[in-house]
């Protein structure tokens, strides 16, 4: 009658098989928009502490919409899947699409939310890493910059 394990620790190999699956490993092999912005409205770097991975990104913003992207990605498959499913989707976006995504990202980690909205919707091939609680601060790692970006962006209008 024990309560049930909140996270679950990687205890053998088939547990990381399933994790990666190949949809994610193959997402976080074909990672968009990976050269850097020449001169870009804002770069923000973002590290998670408990797995050292780093996300730095460059952002463009145009007429309230995402213009330009450039990310470079150092974490695990994880990581690398959900920036590059971003990467795939951020173009034209506002920021309220932007900060949407982090939070239903978070939350479709965190307390069982419903899968990330369009045009982010692709990062619900990252559903199996909720029972994986170290492992969401990487997930996390691109959207927390690119919001971090369009803040900054905010915080220096152009004049």
């Amino acid at each position: 009658m024990g309560k049930q394990q909140k996270g679950k620790a990687m205890s053998n190999d088939s547990d990381l098989i399933s994790l990666y699956s190949s949809r994610i490993l193959g997402l976080a092999a074909d990672m968009p928009h990976t050269d850097r912005l020449e001169s870009p409205q804002a770069t923000i770097k973002k590290r998670a502490p408990l797995c050292g991975s780093t996300v730095t990104v460059d952002l463009d913003m145009e007429n309230g919409h995402v213009s330009a992207y450039a990310q470079d990605v150092k974490a695990c498959a994880l990581g690398q899947a959900a920036a590059a499913v971003v990467g795939q989707a951020i173009l034209g976006t506002t920021e309220a699409d932007i900060r949407r995504a982090r939070d239903e990202l978070y939350a479709m980690l965190k307390s069982d939310g419903p899968v990330p909205s369009a045009p982010f919707d692709g990062l619900e091939v990252l559903l199996p890493a909720k029972d994986y609680k170290n492992r969401h601060a990487s997930i996390l790692l691109t959207l927390d910059a690119a919001v971090a970006a369009i803040d900054d962006i905010q915080s220096h209008p152009s004049t």
